[in-house]
């Protein structure tokens, strides 16, 4: 509960916006770093040697599609908020519109993975329909793939990217709607409740959109990586990494505006307490689904199903998943059952901070191992620097670095465009007919 009971007289008229100059030094860094990192990116996605080109498409992948899991959850907690007209988030709905107002330019850097010249490294059932050279596909994978040609309804060229660019375009379409219905409310003379049920009935449906979303980019970018695996809890396992890191970022990010003199009045140890509970669930949540989809292959014991883990579970890999299991469930479970931690921001920012750790270390494991495989076995001619080499020794050899600079590249980005875009408007919905019951809140 806040310090005192919250009344109209301490809510700020004109709303609690940030002082832009505050943030201007970190944003041009931010940026400078993401534009030369993007400029060297391009140069070693299409025109470094192939051993080159094909060790940096995993790194590009990975960096992409871990900073992607946290702009889709800023879309998944602003549709959540709405859709169960939620009192205790009013005050915060502006960090989670703010983070998922980052999608369509996160998006944006995952266009490199439509261009041929990446994709033949990454998804060798592209090389496989490509191999068909303007014949007939379909009676091309008979003869030479009898797997891909069973699934050659989902994985043929023209639908896959009709559905990438439907993922990028829908939820972007959903997220800036919603987002400008509720700035729009900021300055409305008589703001009502007209806006509140136009953005809960607008939110139902396109749920459909952000689940779809989360499953089948996850199935695009990440499964086909490999086209003979398959888990049909996929899907689930990414949405719940996507919901818990992002609501990471969102405590992270109300921390540090509380810690500058914002959210004043609206905002308390109530609402981080709600928000760790959150965190602590969707962590508990992430276990269950991690087990889950471990447990019900090992026990199918299915060949197109177990090459996953036996991937991730050889050599030093195995260190990096036993790590996961720990790291991701152990330690955050017994640290965020303590009340006390959840209602203090810096506490809580610790644990935030560790947890994004963790969601990097679960890509890093869900992409790069794949490296090894793929560009270190024989598929692929352009991949013959690899050759003789293990997946640890592929991951290792100088690649890393590439992971890194991909990583960094892809974050200045994600951290320019989120500060962007908590500097445009106000902090919190001051006009929001449900701000008192927020900034009064107890649990």
């Amino acid at each position: 509960m806040a310090h005192h009971h919250v009344t109209s007289a301490d809510i700020a008229i004109n709303g609690d916006h940030l002082d832009n100059s505050k943030v201007a030094k970190a944003k041009n860094i931010a940026m400078a770093i993401a534009v030369l990192g993007t400029v060297f990116s391009f140069y070693l996605l299409f025109f470094a040697s192939n051993a080159t080109k094909g060790s940096y498409a995993y790194s590009w992948l990975f960096a992409f599609y871990f900073f992607l899991t946290l702009s889709i959850g800023g879309c998944f907690w602003t549709l959540l908020h709405n859709v169960s007209n939620s009192g205790w988030g009013t005050s915060v709905r502006r960090t989670f519109e703010n983070l998922g107002s980052t999608y369509p330019w996160m998006f944006l850097f995952g266009l490199p993975l439509l261009c041929p010249q990446v994709q033949q490294y990454l998804y060798e059932w592209m090389n496989i329909h490509r191999g068909a050279h303007g014949g007939d596909v379909k009676e091309h994978l008979h003869h030479v793939d009898h797997l891909l040609y069973n699934k050659h309804w989902f994985m043929n060229l023209p639908f896959w990217y009709g559905r990438v660019i439907f993922w990028g375009v829908g939820l972007s379409c959903v997220i800036i709607f919603l987002r400008k219905l509720s700035i729009a409310q900021d300055t409305d003379a008589n703001p009502g409740t007209k806006r509140l049920f136009q953005a809960r009935f607008h939110s139902t449906y396109t749920l459909i959109i952000f689940a779809l979303t989360i499953t089948f980019t996850g199935f695009d970018f990440m499964m086909a990586l490999d086209y003979k695996w398959f888990s049909t809890m996929w899907g689930v396992y990414l949405f719940a990494g996507s919901a818990l890191n992002s609501m990471a970022v969102i405590i992270l990010v109300c921390a540090w505006l509380k810690s500058q003199g914002h959210l004043k009045n609206v905002t308390g140890p109530e609402h981080f307490h709600i928000m760790g509970k959150l965190l602590f669930a969707f962590t508990t949540f992430w276990a269950y689904i991690a087990f889950s989809q471990y447990f019900l292959i090992w026990y199918a014991g299915i060949t197109e199903e177990t090459s996953y883990f036996l991937i991730r579970n050889t050599g030093n890999w195995n260190i990096g998943m036993i790590a996961l299991v720990f790291g991701h469930f152990v330690v955050p479970f017994v640290i965020l059952l303590q009340a006390w931690l959840k209602r203090n921001p810096k506490t809580l920012s610790i644990m935030a901070v560790y947890t994004l750790c963790m969601h990097a270390l679960d890509h890093y494991l869900i992409t790069i191992p794949e490296r090894g495989v793929s560009l270190g076995g024989t598929h692929m001619s352009q991949g013959d620097a690899f050759a003789g080499l293990g997946p640890i020794q592929v991951a290792i050899s100088g690649a890393f670095l590439g992971d890194i600079l991909a990583f960094i590249t892809i974050g200045a980005a994600f951290l320019f465009f989120l500060l962007r875009a908590i500097g445009q408007h106000s902090l919190y919905p001051n006009r929001d007919p449900r701000i008192l019951e927020s900034a009064n809140l107890s649990n």
